[in-house]
């Protein structure tokens, strides 16, 4: 797994480096592929359930799970997430960003920041001795305390073998009343998603691409995160990055 998301992590670099105005977002569903194919690795998301690209990017009230398109080009301004993964020798990566485009406003900025945040706690309670729940609680408080709404439709989930396996992650505490202790071994992809205004959300015709129902901005981050002895384990960490503490 750590290979996988080694892999993962850098065709994801090379899709971000990509991010300027008037970029097609179908561009970067072309170099996930042809990277998956130099790296000899499959896309995790093409054809999982039917879903038609490699990497899903989500513009501004897109939640998660957009479309790449010739015909949307990214414009000065704009927020662009991207959630992509790979398969390695049978195993899974899993990570999202979401980035500015050009010159964004500060309330832009301030929502990527806080959803960065957001991951950063809740990955600092994956450690053993630690409950499900203290990931979500995590979350939830510092998304609400910033004055964010937590899209509570998407959850994180484990990952490994299969792209979503047990346990579903929520980014609010939903899950108290079922105590699930964290044990060293588990991978987990936490992804907080946030909005500015409500975190109802609504699917569009394609079947795939939720937007906010209020259509106000929305931002995703991930990373999948081993359980360890020793802590937290970034898995989708790019190399020589270190994760600084909140």
């Amino acid at each position: 797994m750590r290979e996988a998301n080694r892999i993962g992590v850098s065709i994801l670099d090379a899709i971000c480096s990509e991010v300027r105005p008037g970029v097609a977002t179908i561009r970067f569903e072309e170099i996930a592929q042809d990277l998956c194919r130099a790296c000899h690795v499959q896309p995790a998301f093409h054809g999982y359930d039917g879903f038609p690209f490699a990497v899903c990017c989500s513009v501004n009230e897109e939640v998660v799970h957009g479309f790449p398109s010739a015909t949307r080009l990214l414009h000065e301004g704009d927020i662009v997430s991207f959630d992509f993964g790979v398969i390695y020798e049978g195993f899974y990566s899993d990570c999202a960003r979401t980035l500015g485009v050009g010159e964004i406003s500060g309330q832009a900025r301030r929502l990527i920041r806080v959803t960065e945040e957001c991951l950063a706690l809740g990955i600092a309670e994956a450690r053993p001795g630690r409950y499900l729940h203290d990931i979500s609680r995590s979350v939830q408080i510092h998304a609400e305390k910033n004055g964010y709404a937590v899209i509570k439709r998407f959850v994180g989930h484990g990952v490994g073998r299969k792209l979503h396996e047990k346990p579903e992650i929520p980014n609010f505490e939903a899950s108290r009343l079922y105590p699930l202790p964290l044990k060293a071994g588990m991978v987990l992809a936490i992804e907080p998603m946030l909005a500015l205004g409500t975190c109802e959300v609504e699917i569009l015709p394609d079947t795939w691409t939720a937007v906010t129902k209020d259509r106000k901005l929305a931002a995703h981050c991930e990373h999948s995160v081993a359980v360890t002895s020793r802590g937290p384990e970034i898995l989708s960490l790019p190399a020589g990055k270190g994760y600084g503490a909140v």
